[in-house]
């Protein structure tokens, strides 16, 4: 679940810190906004378990489901048996401040 390179991102970089701190076996829903995205393999996963469309973006397999869904997406992880953790993302400092160096 290596990435670098053009398509590493503030994002990813947390989402990939997120995941490493997680058993291997544990579906990641990671907050964006107002859906829980789900990559790499454990969009593979959730896609075939919860019967959702996986796509592709910049090589990186995904896929998410609306934050008001979750609950029900999440009933059908425990009922097949399956290990997952919710995780917001923390928010970023905005670009204004970023450029400012504050």
């Amino acid at each position: 679940m290596s990435n670098s390179g053009p398509t590493s991102t503030p994002m990813m970089d947390q989402y990939l810190r997120m995941k490493k701190g997680l058993p291997e076996d544990v579906l990641l829903f990671f907050q964006l906004g107002d859906f829980y995205e789900m990559f790499f393999e454990d969009a593979k996963e959730a896609s075939s378990i919860l019967g959702l469309t996986l796509t592709k973006r910049h090589g990186i397999p995904m896929c998410g489901v609306p934050h008001h869904s979750a609950e029900g997406y999440i009933g059908r992880l425990v009922k097949g048996g399956s290990a997952w953790r919710l995780r917001s993302r923390p928010p970023f400092r905005s670009r204004a401040s970023w450029w400012s160096g504050s």
